[in-house]
Formats: C-alpha cells, structure tokens, sequence
C-alpha cells in the first residue's frame, strides 16, 4: 500500500517552527534529501504520552503532507491523538524551543512536551 499523500495537513506549523526547522535542515546536511519531519506521539512521559518531532524516512504507514513548503509525515494511527494540533517555536529568555498546542490533550504536564488524552 505505502505511504498515503493528503491535502489536509492535520496539524499546523507555525512560522515560527517552519523558520527554525528549516534553520536545522540547513545546519545539518546528513539528513538524507528524502526524509520529512516526522510528527507523532509515544508512550511515556509523566501524563502518558509524549511528543516526536525530528527528521526521518516515510514509512508505508505514514500520511504525508505539506506545510509552509516543508514536507510532514505521521503515521495514520496518531491522527487520533494529533489532529488539529498546533506546533510553534518559542524565543523566550526563559523558555526556549518547540511547543505544541495540542486541541485533543486532556491534561499536558509543565514541560509541556507529555500529555494525556
């Protein structure tokens, strides 16, 4: 079957987050021309779940899509989890680095990178 191309992205990247990922393509060059940001969730973190967010290979099981011109994919199985989801990148003097606005958490911890749902 393979991966599944979609018109919707079922999550948003913000300008913010699409000017520092493309910073971090930028900066690092070993990661193959072919790979897409990887969005997703796993089991752990202090509320259950936490977030994934880096650069890897399509898999069969992915949606993929495009957002601000960077192309995304996520395995079809987290759209429960993540649809509607908004991602950002934070310069704070305080915080600094991604965040996510997740619509479908029941409750996130203080690092905000762990929810539940």
């Amino acid at each position: 079957m393979g991966a599944q191309t979609v018109a919707t992205a079922p999550i948003q990247l913000t300008d913010g987050a699409i000017i520092e990922l493309k910073k971090i393509l930028a900066s690092q060059p070993e990661i193959p021309s072919d790979y897409a940001l990887r969005v997703g969730v796993k089991g752990g973190g202090c509320s259950g779940f936490t977030y994934i967010l880096g650069f890897d290979a399509i898999d069969e099981n992915d949606n993929v899509f495009e957002s601000n011109g960077l192309r995304v994919t996520m395995n079809k199985s987290h759209a429960i989890y993540l649809i509607g989801m908004e991602v950002d990148f934070i310069h704070g003097l305080e915080n600094r680095g991604f965040t996510f606005n997740n619509p479908n958490a029941t409750s996130s911890c203080g690092c905000g990178t762990s929810f539940s749902a």
